[in-house]
């Protein structure tokens, strides 16, 4: 492994601080998920506060509640009332009539979701997508190092995140092939590892990261991991509203940011909006990429482009791997939060959700043997849908935490609108 790897990486989660130990003290930082009493969603928790060195997913649960306020079982759901579906995310960013023609989008995770095939074969069946096995050559799991065996102990958090990557590609792109490999650890010279196999595999066209946390001043010696000519690298700009996650700040990266998605009746039959979680900002560390050319941010800015991202307009995931086996008692205790995981159908959102759909696109468009970095939608921008209103955070009414006509910081460039920036 490459030398910067002899020293750890850290964020700081929830107050826990973790960073490159490269002999500076790196800066306490923040990107705990946020929970909405009024809107009703909480982080995955991908994470373990009590152990440093870890990265945290961006994934957000829709908390559904009945008329009497109570949360209700996660097991009330079905592949058609718990969110976005398929059909619904092909006919809103207009991928009909595309194939990934047994091209392979990559996920690179933390931790095992023992469940992970099931669980794709129960979305996919439930929405008549083609079948996607280990045996008939379409899936397959590994861990770090590119190896079927030994795989990483179970994590229910980020189990959850495993199944919405793996659901949001088969949306996208039913005919992609998809590897999953699983890091080890949160910790980052494992999720390190994790990205280089997934992105040196033969057949991978592009490769999602739906984790991450803020920036310190020793990013960028880990950023060559993400450095492969001709393959296209994604990474979720956050979902603690405005400021600035890396990966998504890497120049190597497309930074992918988040919408508000509804149905409409305008001629596209949707409206987008900025979501108010999506991450964004000017980084402080990482240098301007040469194909960004937004004149209030002297350094790298986030995003580039986005996808649907919020919970309370988020997406049918189907889950089964938790702590307290299925049925009504598990629903209970998972409602009650004494068990951890999920029992069937969720909605969800989270910068989580857009990473892998826009992997995807690159896989359905089939020109990431042009990509470097996040710069093919610069080129590109008319096949893109520009979104114009929303915010999330403060900053002066900057465009970096404002959406506006043409690029701004929560939604980039904008949204598919097909392949053809991709």
């Amino acid at each position: 492994m490459a030398a910067a790897l002899t020293a750890m990486l850290t964020f700081s989660v929830t107050g826990l601080t973790i960073g490159l130990a490269t002999g500076v003290q790196a800066a306490a930082l923040s990107s705990a998920p946020r929970a909405s009493a009024s809107g009703g969603t909480t982080g995955f928790g991908c994470f373990h506060p009590s152990q440093a060195g870890q990265a945290r997913c961006f994934g957000v649960l829709k908390a559904h509640r009945t008329t009497s306020g109570r949360m209700s079982p996660f097991t009330t759901g079905s592949p058609t009332t718990m969110g976005y579906t398929p059909s619904d995310l092909r006919s809103a960013y207009k991928l009909g009539g595309t194939s990934g023609s047994g091209r392979t989008v990559a996920i690179v995770d933390a931790m095992d979701d023992p469940n992970a095939e099931s669980d794709l074969a129960a979305y996919r069946s439930a929405y008549g997508l083609p079948s996607c096995t280990t045996a008939n050559g379409c899936f397959r799991k590994v861990n770090q190092s590119g190896h079927a065996s030994p795989m990483p102990s179970g994590d229910y958090g980020w189990a959850e995140e495993i199944s919405l990557d793996l659901d949001m590609v088969s949306a996208a792109c039913p005919g992609c092939h998809i590897l999953l490999v699983e890091a080890n650890s949160a910790n980052v010279p494992d999720l390190m590892r994790a990205e280089d196999t997934a992105a040196t595999t033969s057949g991978v066209v592009s490769v999602s990261n739906s984790w991450g946390g803020s920036e310190d001043n020793t990013v960028t010696s880990v950023d060559s991991h993400f450095h492969h000519p001709g393959v296209a690298v994604t990474a979720s700009s956050g979902d603690s509203g405005y400021g600035v996650s890396w990966p998504a700040s890497s120049p190597y990266v497309t930074a992918v940011g988040g919408t508000s998605l509804s149905k409409a009746s305008n001629s596209r039959g949707w409206t987008e909006s900025a979501w108010s979680g999506a991450g964004s900002g000017c980084s402080a560390y990482e240098a301007k990429p040469s194909w960004q050319h937004d004149s209030g941010c002297a350094k790298r800015a986030v995003a580039d482009v986005a996808a649907v991202a919020d919970p309370n307009t988020g997406v049918a995931v189907y889950d089964s791997y938790n702590s307290c086996g299925g049925g009504l008692l598990c629903d209970t205790e998972l409602q009650l939060g004494v068990a951890r995981g999920a029992d069937g159908w969720v909605e969800v959102g989270g910068t989580s959700v857009s990473s892998p759909i826009i992997a995807s696109v690159y896989a359905l468009a089939g020109n990431t043997s042009q990509v470097v970095g996040g710069s093919y939608p610069y080129s590109h921008t008319s096949a893109l849908n520009d979104v114009t209103s929303g915010s999330n955070g403060s900053c002066g009414g900057s465009y970096l935490c404002t959406a506006r006509s043409g690029y701004d910081g929560p939604t980039g460039l904008g949204t598919p609108n097909g392949t053809g920036a991709f």
